[in-house]
């Protein structure tokens, strides 16, 4: 078909192309498109796909050219144009840039050495490496690399508190001690004391040993839960004989006895102490009984309880569907 607003025009090719036309049909198709010298002739075929992507793009681009070219003779235009700026080399060219490394190459000139890598090293020196981060220190003077890292502890250099001179110095104490022990400073006194003051002094000794080993028995049962004490021992205290005693004394001093044992064993508890009879005790209980139903009816942990549980709480029922119908979710 022909476009005759761009000016192009192309053809589908189905069986033969324009290679496979005679003399007569090229002359014929040449006459045909000689007037205008604005047309292009582009084959394609929709049967083989040949010829289809280049005639979009071709279309696509004839398009785009005359929609800028409607845009650029407008009026509009000159505002945008005045916000466009296109960069230009100073000189005017823009020559390819060649690194220096790839020109001294090219010139035969042989290149800077590279630097060995430390994984290189290892796999060539193999046992025998050894990791040396040190020689990469870049410092102002290249002999304080291998100087020992100073080492703090809280907050001081231990380097300032070592003296390379303890040793001697150590030496010169040794030999002052000797000469001391010699001149007899450090002599004991022992020898000055009679047989009554060693006497005196091993007892002492043997004094404040025991005490010690009384005082840390003393530590070591404070603490113990202390063993009931056995009736018989409060018996013997209160004066009272066993049972097996009793049939030997009269029968006067015998009940005396047994209305001390019962006195003792008939102590009343403390929620009926104070009381004077059952009758009190049944109301007392009663009472007390009646005080709870209100805090009862409420669940309240006690008098000052005053959380207000809520019967249905919303997150657990809201939007929940019963047992019944299901119209209303």
């Amino acid at each position: 078909g022909i476009n005759a607003e761009y000016g192009k025009q192309w053809y589908q090719r189905r069986v033969r192309g324009p290679e496979d036309l005679s003399a007569e049909e090229k002359a014929m198709l040449e006459e045909t498109f000689k007037k205008d010298d604005n047309h292009l002739i582009i084959p394609m075929s929709t049967f083989t796909k040949e010829g289809v992507s280049e005639v979009q793009n071709t279309a696509c681009d004839a398009l785009l050219a005359h929609r800028i070219e409607q845009k650029m003779s407008g009026n509009k235009v000159d505002n945008i144009v005045n916000r466009l700026h296109v960069a230009q080399p100073k000189d005017g060219t823009r020559a390819p840039h060649i690194p220096e490394a790839v020109l001294a190459k090219r010139a035969g000139i042989k290149p800077v050495e590279v630097r060995k890598l430390e994984r290189e090293m290892e796999l060539e020196l193999g046992d025998d490496y050894i990791l040396d981060l040190k020689k990469h220190y870049d410092l102002p003077n290249p002999d304080d690399k291998y100087d020992d890292i100073p080492e703090i502890w809280e907050g001081h250099n231990i380097a300032d508190f070592v003296d390379p001179d303890i040793l001697k110095k150590l030496e010169d104490l040794e030999k002052e001690e000797a000469m001391l022990e010699e001149a007899g400073v450090y002599a004991s006194d022992e020898e000055d004391l009679t047989e009554e003051q060693m006497e005196i002094r091993e007892k002492a000794g043997l004094i404040r040993k025991e005490k010690a080993v009384i005082r840390h028995k003393h530590r070591l049962n404070k603490h113990r839960n202390r063993t009931p004490v056995s009736d018989r021992v409060i018996m013997k205290k209160q004066g009272i004989k066993r049972a097996r005693s009793l049939s030997r004394v009269d029968p006067d001093t015998a009940m005396e006895i047994d209305a001390k044992m019962q006195t003792k064993k008939s102590k009343p508890g403390r929620d009926i102490s104070g009381l004077r009879d059952a009758k009190q005790v049944k109301e007392v209980k009663r009472l007390k009984k009646r005080s709870q139903i209100k805090m009862n009816q409420f669940g309240r942990a006690g008098e000052a309880d005053r959380h207000i549980s809520a019967k249905l709480p919303k997150h657990l029922f809201s939007g929940k569907r019963g047992a019944g119908k299901t119209e209303r979710r």
